[in-house]
């Protein structure tokens, strides 16, 4: 059901406003795109808005985030219970803070996750129909709706059950954390759940693919630059441990760091104190560190390609997701659950699986977990001609760890030589598109780079 909300998008870029507009059609009444801020005064006199979302640039080439800053004074200006939303780039995280400090209630990175858009406007309508969340006397464990549809973490087998129980005793404490478990497990759920259940739930939780980082960017990215301090630095620029001051640093994929950024990384965990770069003077930082990764740290640690210091410096305490094949009935109640948030999300509410879907679907052994059931249930509800989601809706490949070693044309099981030809026949498979074979690897594209380096391809 839509909610009785006004929804205004401010942006220069016709692509973004019709995407915004038709994505948000489907969970507000009114939605209203405008790609010139000069028109913002007349539009808050003629409606009234729940929410804002407002680029933060408006003229060509500018990155600065001033126009951003001035027209989010003017919308508290006219409109002062009106919350906004702040719209910018990657990388401009010290502009967006400076956008909080002004009055806005959050920000929103380009280019984002639809999911993690909705739970941000929700919020933010929240806060507008309810003035005390924003007051923030709304007790912990009332969760939003945005956190109930697309937070919650779902599922009643005991390998879950121990691991929220887990989760529930270390997250009052400002312990580092290290999560462990396969790719779709859901580490970041875990890792925003620990954060939610924090005495720093009211401070901002920041995320950083450090897979995605290139390795020239690393200090720049996490520590920050000052102006001129390197070619294209043309502003003060803060980092990611400055941004997360005073709540939760969430550095995901940190199996994929070189030895060099490992001991950079861990000086400025054992100091809490971080140093621009071109820039003389230490910042201390109040972080609560949570990790994550999916790679084997004690094997790595033992072929000396991850510190030891570093790991006993990141896992005060270690959590172990377990597989989706371990959790059982779970994967009744996560299909049910999938299927319920697809079909109205393609308007096909009626939809229903079949008993011996459900049996196939639980007998199959998800290789990709979670992440990989989502994909499925959203899949067949797109292509199914009928309401009732038959076994044919659902394609896998069957006993694919068994044949691995056969369909990559291999006579023994050394490892070099089944990861080179691995990525070789992914990268063929999807004709040289990393992205796509690094998904199907399981590993990150900067991951793939590194490996597609080391075996000449």
């Amino acid at each position: 059901m839509k909610k009785e909300g006004k929804i205004l998008i401010i942006d220069d870029e016709d692509d973004i406003l019709l995407t915004l507009r038709i994505f948000l059609k489907q969970h507000f009444t009114f939605v209203k795109a405008e790609p010139n801020p000069h028109y913002i005064p007349r539009l808050l006199r003629q409606f009234d808005f729940d929410v804002v979302l407002l680029d933060m640039n408006f003229r060509q080439g500018d990155t600065s985030g001033e126009d951003g800053i001035t027209w989010l004074t003017k919308v508290k200006e006219l409109s002062p219970e009106t919350q906004v939303i702040m719209i910018t780039a990657y990388g401009d995280v010290n502009t967006a803070v400076k956008a909080l400090k002004a009055g806005a209630s959050d920000f929103v990175l380009k280019p984002w996750k639809n999911e993690k858009l909705l739970e941000t406007v929700i919020g933010a309508y929240d806060k507008k129909r309810n003035p005390e969340v924003a007051e923030g006397n709304i007790p912990n464990n009332i969760a939003t709706e945005a956190d109930k549809q697309y937070s919650k973490i779902i599922g009643e087998s005991e390998p879950l059950l121990n691991t929220l129980r887990t989760v529930a005793k270390v997250s009052k404490t400002d312990a580092n954390i290290l999560v462990l478990g396969a790719n779709g497990t859901g580490k970041e759920l875990i890792a925003r759940q620990i954060h939610r259940q924090s005495e720093r739930v009211d401070k901002v939780f920041v995320s950083v693919d450090l897979g995605a980082v290139p390795e020239s960017l690393f200090e720049s990215e996490l520590f920050g630059h000052k102006k001129g301090a390197f070619t294209d630095a043309y502003e003060d620029r803060m980092g990611r441990f400055e941004a997360a001051n005073g709540g939760t640093l969430f550095l995901d994929e940190i199996g994929n760091l070189s030895l060099p950024l490992q001991a950079k990384l861990l000086s400025a965990l054992q100091t809490r104190q971080i140093r621009r770069i071109g820039e003389h003077k230490m910042t201390k930082v109040d972080i609560r560190l949570v990790c994550a990764t999916n790679m084997p740290l004690y094997d790595m640690v033992k072929e000396g390609t991850f510190r030891q210091d570093l790991l006993y410096r990141i896992n005060t305490v270690e959590l172990k997701l377990p597989s989706l094949a371990e959790r059982g009935a779970d994967v009744t109640i996560l299909a049910k659950h999938f299927l319920k948030v697809y079909s109205k999300k393609y308007q096909k509410s009626s939809m229903k699986f079949a008993k011996d879907t459900l049996t196939k679907l639980n007998n199959y052994h998800w290789p990709g977990n979670v992440r990989e059931l989502r994909h499925a249930v959203e899949r067949a509800i797109i292509l199914a001609e009928g309401v009732i989601l038959q076994t044919d809706d659902f394609l896998f490949q069957e006993n694919t760890q068994e044949t691995a070693a056969e369909s990559l044309n291999v006579d023994s099981f050394n490892l070099e030589e089944v990861e080179r030809q691995a990525i070789n026949k992914a990268l063929n498979r999807h004709k040289g598109n990393v992205s796509k074979a690094a998904e199907e690897l399981g590993i990150t594209r900067q991951s793939l780079y590194r490996r597609m380096e080391k075996h000449g391809l």
